[in-house]
C-alpha cells in the first residue's frame, strides 16, 4: 500500500497518494484520500483547490455501485464541498445547496445522524444568506434539537445557538438573539474550536460576538457593543483563518456605521475588500464593493460612490444572496437624500419595505420608516423652494399633507422598535419626530418625549446620536 510506504506524503500531500491510485484505476482507494485532500486545502484556505480535488473524488464515485462505504464516501466529499463552495461562490449560491441537500438525502438513506448536523448548518447558512429567514429559523431550531440530544458533541450547541441567534437577529428579534449569541459565547472556548473553523469555513466566536455587538447596538447599549465588536476582531486577528476575518470585518462595518464612525468604517471595509480579492470571497466582495461606493459618496464623490453601491448591490444579489438587502438599500436612500434626489430615495425605500414583507428581515425596519418620513419633509421642502415663487397657495395646501405623511412615518417606526426592543432605532425615530414638533411650535411635548427616551440610556454618549440627541434636548428646553 502507498499509504504505508509513505505515511508522512499520505498525510501531508493526500492530493499524490490520490492521483497514483486514479491513474492506477484503483478508484476505492483514491476516493478517501481525494477527500483527505479536499479537506487539508479547506483547512488552509486554498478553497479552490479544494474544489478541484473533491469534484475529482465524486466523479470517480459515479463508476462505483452504491454501497454503504461509497455513499458514506459520498456524504462526506458533499459537506466539505458545500465549505468550500460557500467561501468561494458565496452562502446563497445554488450550488451550494445542491452539495447540501444531497448530503442531507445521504444521512437519511444512511441512517447516520452523527453527520446530520453540519449539513443542517450548511443549509442554514445557506437559507439565512437567501433572507429566507422562516426556513432558516425552523432549521436552527432543528440544530439546537439535535444538539441537545447529542451532549457528547458539545460544539454543537455553540453552532446552534449561533444560526439561531443570528437569524433571530436578522428577523428583528433582539432579546432573544442576544440571548442566543450570548450563550453561544460562553460556550465559545478558541483553543477548542480553533480546528473547527478551518474544517467548517468559519470561526463561530467570531460570527457570535460579531452579530451579538450588533444586538447590543440595537437594543440600546452602543458602549457593550463596542466592547463585543473588538473581541471578535482581536480573535479573528488570533486565529489567522482569512475568512473569518473577513467576516469580523464586514460585521465591524455595519456596526461602526451604526455608530455613525466613518473612518472605522472605512477601515474594516478596506480590510474586508482586500481579503475577498486575494482569497475569492465573492459574497463578501459584492458587499466591500458596496462599502466602498458608500464612503465615495461621504468624500463628496456622490455619482460615482452611488454608482458604485447599485454595483455592489447587483454583484450581491448575483451570490444568491438577499440577506441585509433593506439595510444596504436604506444607505443607499441616504445617499440619494444628500444628493437632493429624494425621488429616487423614497423609490428605493419602496423596495427596501418590499423586501421587509417578503422575507422577513426586519431589523432595519424601523430606520426604513423614519428616512422614509426624512425624505418626504425634503421632498417638500425641495418643491416649496421651486413653487415658491410661482404658486404660494399650492405649496400651502401640499405641507400639510406631506407634514402628515412624515408623522406618521415616525410613529410606525418608533412604534415597531418598541415592539423590537431596539433602543437605538427608537432615539432615531423620537429625534425625528421632535425635530418635526419642534418645527409646528410643539417644543413642550417634543421635549417630554425625547427627554423620556434619551433618558433610558446609560452608555453610549460618545456616539452622534446621543451626543444630536442631548443638544436636541437643549434646544427644546430653551
Amino acid at each position: 500500500m502507498l499509504a504505508e510506504r509513505f505515511p508522512e506524503t499520505a498525510e501531508t500531500q493526500p492530493e499524490l497518494l490520490a492521483h497514483h491510485y486514479t491513474e492506477a484505476g484503483l478508484s476505492t482507494q483514491a476516493i478517501p484520500y481525494w477527500q483527505k485532500a479536499g479537506q487539508r486545502a479547506v483547512e488552509h484556505s486554498a478553497n479552490a483547490e479544494a474544489i478541484r480535488h473533491l469534484i475529482k473524488g465524486l466523479s470517480l464515485l459515479t463508476v462505483l455501485p452504491d454501497t454503504p462505504g461509497s455513499l458514506y464516501q459520498e456524504l462526506m466529499l458533499q459537506i466539505t464541498l458545500g465549505t468550500s463552495l460557500m467561501a468561494t461562490k458565496g452562502y446563497a449560491a445554488p450550488e451550494v445547496q445542491r452539495a447540501y441537500t444531497r448530503a442531507r438525502e445521504l444521512c437519511h438513506q444512511l441512517k447516520d445522524t452523527t453527520r446530520l448536523f453540519p449539513v443542517l448548518l450548511g443549509l442554514w447558512r445557506f437559507y439565512a444568506s437567501r433572507a429566507e429567514h422562516k426556513t432558516a429559523r425552523e432549521l436552527g431550531e432543528q440544530l439546537l434539537s439535535a444538539a441537545r440530544h447529542t451532549p457528547e458533541h458539545p460544539m454543537r450547541l455553540l453552532g446552534a445557538h449561533q444560526g439561531l441567534g443570528t437569524t433571530l437577529l436578522y428577523m428583528g428579534e433582539f432579546a432573544p438573539a442576544r440571548a442566543h449569541l450570548e450563550r453561544g459565547v460562553a460556550l465559545y472556548d478558541a483553543q477548542q474550536h480553533r480546528r473547527q473553523a478551518l474544517r467548517s469555513g468559519q470561526d463561530a466566536g467570531v460570527v457570535c460576538l460579531g452579530h451579538l455587538a450588533w444586538a447590543l447596538w440595537g437594543l440600546g447599549y452602543p458602549g457593550q457593543a463596542l466592547q463585543r465588536l473588538r473581541e471578535a476582531l482581536k480573535l479573528a486577528q488570533e486565529l489567522v483563518h482569512p475568512l473569518s476575518l473577513c467576516w469580523a470585518h464586514c460585521l465591524a462595518a455595519i456596526v461602526y456605521q451604526l455608530r455613525r464612525e466613518q473612518q472605522e468604517v472605512r477601515e474594516q471595509a478596506e480590510e474586508a475588500l482586500r481579503l475577498s480579492n486575494e482569497h475569492g470571497f465573492a459574497q463578501l466582495l459584492a458587499q466591500g464593493t458596496l462599502w466602498t461606493g458608500w464612503l465615495q459618496v461621504d468624500q463628496g464623490w456622490e455619482e460615482e460612490g452611488s454608482t458604485q453601491m447599485q454595483e455592489g448591490l447587483a454583484a450581491h444579489r448575483a451570490t444568491g444572496a438577499e440577506v441585509y438587502r433593506p439595510y444596504y438599500l436604506a444607505l443607499l436612500a441616504e445617499v440619494y437624500g444628500k444628493m437632493d434626489q429624494t425621488k429616487k430615495g423614497l423609490s428605493v425605500l419602496a423596495e427596501a419595505l418590499d423586501v421587509v414583507d417578503k422575507t422577513g428581515e426586519r431589523f432595519y425596519e424601523a430606520d426604513l420608516y423614519r428616512l422614509k418620513g426624512e425624505l418626504a419633509l425634503q421632498k417638500l421642502s425641495v418643491a416649496s423652494y421651486q413653487l415658491s415663487v410661482t404658486s404660494t397657495q399650492h405649496t400651502q395646501h401640499l405641507a400639510p399633507n406631506t407634514q402628515s405623511e412624515a408623522e406618521a412615518c415616525f410613529h410606525k417606526a418608533m412604534d415597531i422598535a418598541r415592539k423590537q426592543s431596539a433602543k437605538s432605532l427608537e432615539l432615531r425615530a423620537v429625534m425625528s419626530l421632535s425635530r418635526l414638533w419642534q418645527q409646528q411650535g410643539k417644543t413642550k411635548e417634543a421635549h417630554e418625549m425625547l427627554s423620556e427616551t434619551y433618558n433610558w440610556f446609560t452608555e453610549g454618549f460618545d456616539t452622534k446620536d446621543l451626543q444630536e440627541a442631548k443638544a436636541l434636548l437643549e434646544e427644546l428646553a430653551l
